[in-house]
């Protein structure tokens, strides 16, 4: 119910399956879980897992054509981006078949190729995760990071093969792999995986905002540095002096190994509020020339853009370690 965002009060009606089930304590447990409904008895528990085994294999035979049978991804699906992190694609309990795509991003200059790790899991980090394949994407023209795009597509089919691949939007050059049995773990091996990710949640939850608060830095370091490059002399000599130092700052704190993730982010947040006034500054010195040209507040002109700000496109790019 919880995977499901559901209540007790959503429940019609609740099944019990298995010989177990007759025991009166897990018969009363069972209707408490969902509000005090009684549990339905018009199957058999012991009959009813081959039953429904004979059933799938019809559907699945093309014999039975009456009955839709839904099955879902036992654990959580994704790929390993930059920082160790696990970005799921197809989440835990989702009904298969499904297809999923998600754009990634290189998180380097002049990357000639992407990794692309598949993992299996509820943890937040690849590393305390299941690996199920790995490939390699090459070829990928040089260019400046975050401009490549790269489109990985996970899909599921019903008998819950995995099919992933990648292809570079840039040259159309596509890679796959095909991971089968990615949805018959055993039943014990599925709730130890989902119960080392609850015991451990609050701890990633952590390390995961510090990966992306120093990714986020990280990033903004690039910009800015591209960002003065650009614009030259269009930036004031006093602004130039005034966001060196803190960009040199913010720089030298990324590279350390473990730093503060407050500290880091109010030293993003000061180098975000120096940007803003080196867009300010730019948009000043090419509008103020004719002021009859300059639309009015309100006018339907657009605000000037954050130069700190994280881009983001109508698809979600993600930067993805390579070599």
């Amino acid at each position: 119910m919880k995977d499901a965002k559901m209540t007790a009060s959503d429940i019609n009606e609740c099944v019990l399956v298995g010989g177990s089930t007759r025991i009166p304590a897990v018969y009363e447990l069972a209707s408490q879980l969902v509000g005090g409904k009684k549990p339905n008895q018009t199957v058999n528990p012991d009959e009813v897992v081959a039953v429904g085994a004979a059933v799938q294999a019809g559907v699945l035979a093309g014999d039975v054509k009456d009955i839709v049978l839904l099955d879902v991804s036992p654990l959580s699906l994704g790929v390993e981006t930059l920082g160790g992190v696990c970005t799921v694609l197809i989440s835990r309990n989702t009904t298969i078949p499904t297809k999923k795509t998600e754009v990634f991003s290189t998180a380097v200059d002049s990357q000639p190729s992407v990794e692309i790790t598949v993992l299996q899991g509820e943890r937040q980090f690849a590393k305390d995760n299941k690996v199920l394949g790995t490939f390699r994407l090459d070829g990928v023209p040089p260019a400046p990071r975050g401009v490549p795009q790269i489109e990985v597509t996970f899909d599921i089919d019903a008998n819950g093969i995995l099919n992933v691949s990648a292809k570079d939007r840039g040259t159309g050059k596509v890679q796959t792999i095909t991971i089968a049995g990615s949805s018959t773990l055993d039943k014990t091996d599925v709730d130890r995986m989902v119960r080392d990710a609850e015991s451990n949640a609050e701890d990633d939850t952590k390390r995961k905002e510090a990966v992306e608060t120093k990714n986020s830095a990280e990033s903004l370091v690039y910009q800015s540095e591209k960002q003065l490059t650009d614009l030259g002399d269009k930036v004031p000599a006093d602004l130039k002096a005034s966001i060196q130092p803190k960009l040199d700052a913010l720089r030298a704190k990324v590279g350390e190994a473990d730093p503060d993730t407050d500290m880091l982010k109010q030293m993003t947040k000061d180098l975000q509020e120096e940007l803003m006034k080196v867009g300010q500054a730019a948009y000043a010195n090419t509008g103020s020339a004719d002021p009859a040209t300059e639309p009015e507040p309100g006018a339907g002109a657009p605000p000037p853009p954050n130069p700190g700000a994280e881009s983001k496109t109508k698809d979600d790019v993600i930067d993805v370690d390579g070599q």
